[in-house]
């Protein structure tokens, strides 16, 4: 089997969360002899062309020109993305492969959506956050652009891959997803990135540089944004310090903290609190095993990566009970949970958890970790996709898609590729010509700014 790969990030360009989660799947596919084809953004850092060590084929495109704002951007992408396959899709057709566009996240949904149709080849989605869920709601009409994307991502995907119980039931209230269309399958985390050598005097000097030798480290890592609870964890931070004063908080990630160190210090916390800007690879991992305590705090989590990699590193985990981290977080056994959004209840946790007695805190470590080479770990996450591969593949065979698909799985495919011109598109990367879907179906979820619906109510008002 075959599984075309669509993502706007891959490493080395790495912006969020998609972008490791391609990664380690993609090199787990490949393992159990899925051939699998990443098609994403163009990076300076890595050729445009590669077939990686494990076996992934990655294809690097490159933007026809600068986009003027994020959303064409994405635009651009999906056109060269779109290009790229095509030309992939004609040297594979003549050997009918069984192939399955996978695309990942609304930024993927154009070009995916465009070669299923002109191919009628299957496509299946993965939802990896929602916008209505990182913004508590659509307040604008960029957000209300991607929600609208999302939706046809949803639609358009034979079946959607969500990383929690959490997210499918966001995916199936936001976007009237049925049920039964959704598959769960987690995260994962690749534990061995964290078990290197590491000489006890050379631990001992990289954690002399984050605090004093009596001091207990309490490490965040994430993006300075509202949704991942940092000004919720600021503001325990004195509580905590009031209490166990030799404690040191580490705050981890990239992006604005100018307003956040201005915090820090009218707080009086300046000398307990330190930023140290964007970690990654080996400093980040030294990192996560010079903490005793890792804090995730997030008001909107549709999994948390974040918390798995803490475990790995051995570090005692205490995280909000937002969104997936539930799952993540067994409370009591593997981690400690705290209410989303509460100052009181995550002061309670860090504090709980710095006081723990050191067999309690060691057997939840080896719990955690114990967990990661089940639940978590990549090899079953691999099976788990395979067998929604499988499933996809099986039903596109016993669909009305296989009579019309220009795969050569029925007979005449050969002609109604000749018709559909899929050769010359291959050369152009031309969208295939169809009717304009509409903007909105029946059922489907249409967001509104919220001044527009004060002022519809109003009119009703006035009417009356």
């Amino acid at each position: 089997m075959r599984i075309v790969m669509l993502s706007w990030e891959y490493p080395p360009r790495i912006v969020g969360g998609i972008s490791p989660h391609v990664y380690d799947l993609s090199q787990q596919l490949a393992k159990k002899g899925i051939e699998v084809h990443v098609v994403t953004k163009h990076t300076p850092a890595a050729p445009d062309e590669e077939i990686e060590p494990s076996g992934v084929h990655v294809h690097r495109v490159h933007l026809e020109g600068e986009p003027d704002n994020f959303i064409h951007e994405i635009q651009l992408l999906n056109h060269a993305t779109d290009l790229r396959v095509r030309k992939l899709l004609e040297d594979w057709r003549p050997g009918g492969q069984p192939t399955i566009f996978h695309a990942h996240d609304w930024l993927s949904l154009d070009s995916a959506r465009e070669l299923k149709y002109d191919y009628e080849l299957p496509m299946i989605a993965t939802v990896h956050a929602t916008e209505e869920g990182r913004n508590g709601g659509i307040w604008n009409d960029l957000q209300k652009y991607i929600h609208e994307q999302e939706y046809w991502l949803t639609y358009e995907a034979w079946r959607v891959i969500v990383c929690s119980e959490f997210m499918k039931k966001e995916v199936e209230r936001s976007f009237d997803c049925p049920p039964d269309k959704t598959d769960v399958v987690f995260n994962g985390v690749n534990p061995g990135k964290f078990e290197f050598d590491w000489a006890a005097a050379d631990a001992a000097a990289w954690r002399r540089k984050l605090a004093l030798p009596n001091e207990k480290i309490v490490m965040y890592v994430g993006r300075f944004v509202r949704e991942k609870g940092i000004h919720i964890l600021l503001n325990a931070a004195s509580t905590v310090l009031a209490q166990e004063p030799n404690t040191k908080f580490i705050i981890v990630g990239g992006g604005n903290r100018e307003k956040l160190e201005k915090f820090v210090r009218w707080y009086g916390l300046g000398e307990k609190v330190l930023f140290t800007g964007f970690m990654a690879n080996r400093s980040l991992h030294q990192m996560y095993r010079s903490a005793d305590v890792a804090v995730f705090p997030s008001l909107y989590e549709p999994f948390g990566i974040v918390a798995l990699e803490g475990m790995a590193a051995g570090c005692s985990v205490v995280t909000s009970d937002a969104g997936g981290l539930s799952e993540v977080v067994d409370h009591g056994v593997t981690g400690t949970l705290c209410y989303a959004g509460s100052t009181e209840s995550l002061s309670w946790a860090i504090l709980n958890v710095l006081r723990k007695p050191k067999k309690e805190a060691d057997a939840m470590k080896i719990a955690a970790r114990a967990r990661l080479d089940t639940d978590f770990a990549w090899s079953r996450i691999a099976d788990e996709t395979i067998k929604v591969y499988e499933k996809v593949w099986a039903e596109f065979l016993d669909s009305h898609w296989a009579e019309s698909s220009l795969w050569p799985v029925r007979p005449g495919a050969t002609e109604r590729a000749s018709k559909m011109g899929v050769e010359e598109k291959a050369k152009t990367g031309a969208f295939a010509t169809r009717p304009q879907r509409p903007t909105h179906v029946p059922g489907a979820p249409v967001p509104v700014k919220v001044d527009d619906k004060l002022k519809e109510l109003f009119d009703e008002d006035d009417e009356e």
